[in-house]
């Protein structure tokens, strides 16, 4: 395993490095480790390494050595491999550079890229706030939603037909939401909880209606989940956060606002867990005032987490 990710290194570099396209053989004399000496097992080797760069989303150019032939030869574009230069200025760039470090994916990929243009740099780099969860599905949703193709799969131990409008992140959850086929009405699905393999149906089956907003079918939706009596809460929220809070919940939550910009919103509250990780997700710019067993609760959920904590 390890030579092989050594070769795919090299063998990136190398294809990269070529001013023209390469034959196989030329490859096999450059690059360490190398190709086996038997001509089938080189190439069937070659051929399983170009497969997973491409999955990896590398740009593999295939070509003939001097335009004539049927010798294949490879190289990969820098145009194709590299990054364009965006213009972007150096308050843009440490714009991207906070949104990228402080809110993480699963995976790297984003890093990367704010890489090749110059961020992950200087104080803060490493700093995350939030690892946001990546399932499997997540890309097979996002791919149905592009390209308007409808969704089947099994949610709690039911068959759902789905026409997707959106991917919505809320409340630390991803929900794909759209209209419902066997319902006749829109639905959002929490990811997580889909039970097995989607199966996506014709590309372009269907357009969204205009100007629909996913967002707004999960608005509050997670904060209802579960089997207690809703608690209405109120929550005091900072200036820096008040125009995101109030566009996420609506106006009608607003009860109060303040003279400095900040708001209070009223909710009502089934699922803690949920209204719990809605007010950590606003930092030091939230406070809960009511009523105050949900206060005391946020309080001691809180407390335990830093009692968990092993750092001074």
């Amino acid at each position: 395993m390890v030579d092989r990710l050594e070769r795919l290194v090299n063998l990136t570099a190398t294809l990269l490095d070529t001013r023209r396209p390469i034959t196989l053989d030329e490859i096999a004399e450059r690059i360490e480790p190398s190709y086996p000496d038997e001509k089938v097992a080189r190439r069937r080797q070659f051929e399983r390494d170009k497969e997973t760069l491409r999955e990896l989303g590398i740009p593999i150019t295939v070509d003939t050595p001097d335009g004539f032939g049927s010798d294949q030869a490879y190289r990969i574009l820098a145009d194709d491999y590299y990054l364009p230069d965006l213009g972007l200025s150096d308050d843009e760039l440490a714009a991207l550079h906070v949104a990228i470090t402080a809110v993480r994916l699963e995976g790297n990929d984003a890093r990367e890229a704010l890489r090749k243009l110059g961020g992950v740099t200087g104080e803060g780099a490493d700093a995350t706030f939030a690892d946001l969860p990546v399932t499997p599905a997540l890309s097979q949703l996002f791919e149905a939603v592009n390209s308007h193709a409808p969704v089947t799969f099994t949610y709690r131990g039911e068959s759902r037909r789905l026409r997707p409008y959106g991917v919505v992140l809320r409340w630390s959850h991803w929900y794909v939401v759209g209209h419902d086929e066997d319902r006749d009405a829109s639905r959002a699905f929490r990811v997580d909880r889909i039970d097995d393999g989607i199966r996506s149906g014709k590309i372009g089956s269907f357009t969204p209606p205009p100007g629909i907003d996913p967002g707004e079918l999960v608005r509050n939706d997670p904060l209802t989940y579960g089997e207690d009596q809703p608690i209405d809460a109120r929550v005091l929220v900072d200036p820096p956060r008040a125009a995101w809070v109030v566009d996420q919940l609506g106006e009608d939550a607003v009860v109060e606002r303040r003279g400095d910009g900040a708001v209070v919103v009223t909710m009502k509250v089934v699922n803690r867990g949920a209204f719990r990780t809605w007010v950590v997700g606003l930092l030091d710019h939230a406070e809960v005032l009511a009523p105050p067993a949900l206060r005391d609760d946020m309080i001691d959920w809180l407390n335990t987490l830093i009692d968990r904590d092993p750092r001074p």
